[in-house]
């Protein structure tokens, strides 16, 4: 049998190219491809039951992405020396993967699935996870499983005003764009991003050039589909029990008028509007006969279904919303800071039934977070965690941990913030956000955006604007639509569009859309934005109402930090042999004190909570790294003595010859019978060598001289 699989491959408009193959690694998998790009390399498989567990009503899709460290030479870290739990880095690939293929799944697929995706070779110049949902769908494309694609994914940036298609790491850096764009050969499914404070028009620009390359891609995966067997004939299935007649019409006839009433009385009140759909389902089931009442399958999917069609119809109907709002109307929003006194900064934002109680906590350099990945090593000096209990929903089940759906709403929030935040010299912290979710009924995410804004100017840190977000829906059939602004959990659910957006007043921060329909126009799209942008800067006027700037200072029992640059070359001065210099300045004045070198200086950070240990502690540094200058006089102390001479520290690891005949004007025998090691004593440095560099020091300069010497003299 031949080792050469089947091979497709495609150039990108700067001669770059993609590859994929098929057919020579992981065959026992129903799909399987590697997909090259440069150097970097992604095994991707797919598996799928032939058969749907008992009593299913949802697709079982599972997706992992994992980055080898093989793939780029490196040892992972810690004990085990091997890949453990996936990495949030890794999680969030996962996120970007499932959400673009789920929704080209049929509706009544329930088979147990497995997306698996390996970065088995990287290449500095690539980034892989712009190119794992590619890897993914191409898996799926060659395989007999049932699925409505190809789809695709691709990254875009901007760099000095021009778009640029799957950017380098290094490319990324210049760039005020970095958006993830999922689609179809007719449609976007899925955006995720962060910019640099852009217009809505530029952002549309950005989705419609990028869908250009997605086509590309997707027809990539067709060509290659082509010429595997197998993927001629999608695999027949059965996942859902065949309907009983005049099940559905009956239920039809009980619910839909009732549960389109239900809908009309716009009940603000989650709970109670609950407990009337409930009242509605057992009311229809006392009509139905025991037989059908064993359809507990169907009976499940008829009642959501129907139920759902009323909701929507009556949207688009009578174009007013489940609790009782028009379209772009904002739910009632109060806010508060300074709620928790041992925090640095803290805040409650409320939006209707969505609350978040979040915390701002500021650090030093210790506390910046390591990035160990296999692709690269970094650190973060900015961490926004975002926490989601069972309570805020009013369910009861144990934390088994942090979830993926928590990592990806906190990054979101992240990105959101991190365009504000003060850079270099101006933000010497390292910021932690945490978002503790404590009601939830929508844009729980967006909350924390809000809520982390306000918190930060609680803390006194000096962002450059205030920043908020909102969750948009979209409810469609036929050519009626309905954009919804700040959508409820139910209009989520039974919506079309889940389009988060956050920004300022000058521009777009970060957003994050996902579509469940095909066909979804820009001209929709563009409405959306428009009434985000209007409902993002009401909800700005309700945060400025509580505190429009940040703080002019930090709490009192926030840790300040002082920083001082030094010459690279008093970095070791510093630190000491072995650490003994810094250990010995915090142990002695209480603070903490980290050093990096950057841009070829050294940057000191000193943190107390202290005054005068800040003080003491600034003196001490300033003292080793201070440069002595001829004519000026230091107070030091004798480190050793000699039979010509004293040599004496005048500054902390700088020492000077005093002469014997520099000692007194009268003439000295023996340096012992005027000097004694450890002796301070105050000296003129008079002269430097400018060969070695060694110094000269006097002390008689500074003693009177004697009245018999004057006379002589």
């Amino acid at each position: 049998m031949s080792k050469i699989g089947i091979k497709k491959s495609y150039t990108l408009g700067d001669g770059r190219s993609i590859e994929i193959e098929t057919g020579r690694l992981a065959k026992q998998a129903h799909g399987s491809v590697v997909l090259k790009m440069g150097n970097t390399m992604l095994l991707a498989t797919v598996v799928s039951d032939k058969e749907a567990a008992e009593g299913t009503d949802f697709l079982p899709l599972t997706v992992e992405y994992k980055e080898k460290y093989a793939s780029a030479g490196r040892f992972p870290g810690g004990f085990l020396k091997r890949e453990a739990r996936p990495s949030d880095s890794e999680v969030l690939v996962c996120r970007l993967i499932d959400r673009a293929i789920r929704p080209l799944f049929a509706d009544d697929y329930h088979a147990n699935t497995s997306i698996v995706v390996h970065l088995i070779s990287h290449g500095d110049d690539t980034l892989p996870d712009a190119l794992a949902c590619l890897a993914a769908s191409a898996a799926l494309a060659v395989s007999d499983i049932p699925f409505n694609g190809p789809t695709s994914e691709v990254r875009i940036a901007r760099i000095d005003g021009n778009f640029v298609i799957n950017p380098t790491r290094e490319d990324l850096e210049r760039s005020d764009i970095d958006m993830m764009i999922a689609g179809t050969l007719d449609n976007i499914n899925m955006v995720e991003g962060e910019m640099l404070e852009i217009s809505e028009a530029e952002m549309l620009e950005a989705i419609k050039i990028a869908h250009v390359e997605i086509k590309k891609q997707c027809q990539l995966q067709l060509d290659l589909a082509a010429e595997v067997e197998k993927s001629k004939v999608k695999r027949d299935y059965t996942h859902e029990p065949a309907p009983l007649a005049d099940l559905e019409d009956k239920i039809r006839t009980a619910i839909y008028d009732k549960c389109y009433a239900v809908a009309k009385e716009g009940n603000a009140d989650k709970k109670l509007r609950g407990e009337k759909f409930k009242a509605i389902r057992e009311e229809a089931k006392a009509l139905l006969s025991e037989e059908e009442l064993e359809q507990t399958f169907l009976l499940k999917k008829y009642f959501h279904d129907i139920e759902k069609e009323a909701i929507r119809d009556c949207v688009l109907a009578e174009r007013t919303r489940l609790d009782g709002r028009k379209l772009n109307e904002i739910r009632p929003i109060w806010s508060e800071v300074d709620y928790l006194p041992g925090a640095h900064g803290s805040a409650i934002f409320t939006r209707g039934e969505t609350q978040s109680l979040t915390t701002v906590t500021l650090g030093n350099k210790m506390d910046e977070q390591l990035i160990d990945a296999a692709t690269y090593r970094d650190t973060s000096k900015f961490l926004l965690h975002y926490n989601f209990p069972a309570f805020c929903t009013g369910e009861a089940y144990p934390n088994r941990g942090t979830s993926r759906r928590e990592i990806g709403h906190g990054n979101l929030a992240m990105r959101a913030l991190k365009p504000m935040l003060p850079t270099g010299s101006e933000n010497p912290y390292t910021i932690r956000i945490v978002s503790e979710i404590l009601e939830s009924n929508g844009s729980s995410s967006m909350a924390t955006v809000c809520a982390g804004t306000l918190a930060l100017m609680d803390a006194g840190v000096q962002i450059k604007r205030p920043v908020s977000g909102i969750a948009m829906g979209l409810i469609s059939k036929g050519d009626k639509y309905a954009v919804l602004s700040d959508i409820l959990g139910d209009e989520d659910h039974l919506g079309d569009m889940d389009f988060k957006v956050t920004g300022t007043t000058e521009g777009i921060t970060a957003c994050q859309m996902d579509i469940k329909v095909d066909g979804l126009s820009y001209q929709v799209l563009e409405e959306a934005l428009a009434q985000a942008r209007e409902g993002r800067l009401h909800i700005l006027g309700e945060i400025a109402k509580t505190m429009s700037a940040p703080n002019a200072d930090y709490k009192p029992h926030t840790p300040r930090i002082t920083q001082i640059s030094i010459p690279k070359e008093m970095i070791g001065a510093v630190i000491g042999p072995g650490g003994k210099i810094i250990q010995e300045i915090q142990a002695s004045t209480g603070a903490t004190i980290t050093i990096e070198e950057k841009d070829n200086k050294g940057i000191v950070d000193i943190m107390t909570n202290d005054g005068e240990a800040m003080k003491a502690a600034l003196a001490r540094i300033k003292a080793i790294t201070a440069v002595p200058e001829v004519g000026e006089v230091y107070k030091g102390k004798v480190k050793s003595i000699t039979n010509f001479g004293a040599f004496v520290e005048i500054i902390p690891g700088k020492d000077g010859l005093l002469h014997i005949s520099e000692i007194n004007w009268d003439r000295v025998e023996k340096v012992e019978d005027v000097l004694k090691e450890g002796q301070e004593i105050e000296v003129k440095l008079i002269e430097v060598d400018q060969k070695t560099g060694k110094l000269k020091l006097s002390r008689k300069v500074l003693l009177e001289r004697p009245q018999k010497q004057n006379a002589e003299q």
